[in-house]
């Protein structure tokens, strides 16, 4: 079994209650794999999506949609550690429609160059970086 470590985020109370982010960020952690739209999102917590979008920026900095990328490369990151698993297939189980996709958006977000070997190397990198 995969353990994935939600980041910490800094909270801004702007109008999400702790409890209505920690409601939509479960949400959004469990069901990644699928394709989250951000009207079943805001529905976690009963607001329009338009309303919605805007308070979790203010919450967290970064839109809805960029959070479910960054955790879909977090938890591609982690499977690539743990796992033997082709980068295509783990791109599918985290959520992106392609290996291509994962590896845009892994490249956009660590720098890194998108081969399976390069990947191995940036997980080292941000292993060391984190401890």
């Amino acid at each position: 079994m995969i353990t994935i470590t939600m980041p910490t985020i800094q909270f801004k109370n702007r109008g999400l209650t702790r409890t209505q982010l920690q409601q939509v960020l479960d949400y959004i952690n469990t069901h990644l794999a699928r394709d989250l739209l951000l009207a079943e999102i805001a529905e976690v917590i009963n607001i329009s999506p338009t309303y919605f979008a805007s308070l979790f920026k203010q919450a967290t900095k970064i839109p809805p949609h960029q959070y479910v990328i960054q955790q879909r490369v977090e938890r591609a990151k982690l499977m690539l550690s743990k796992t033997d698993l082709a980068i295509a297939d783990i791109a599918l189980q985290v959520g992106f429609s392609s290996q291509s996709h994962l590896t845009q958006q892994f490249k956009h977000l660590t720098g890194r160059s998108t081969t399976h070997r390069s990947m191995k190397f940036a997980l080292n990198d941000w292993h060391a970086a984190s401890f």
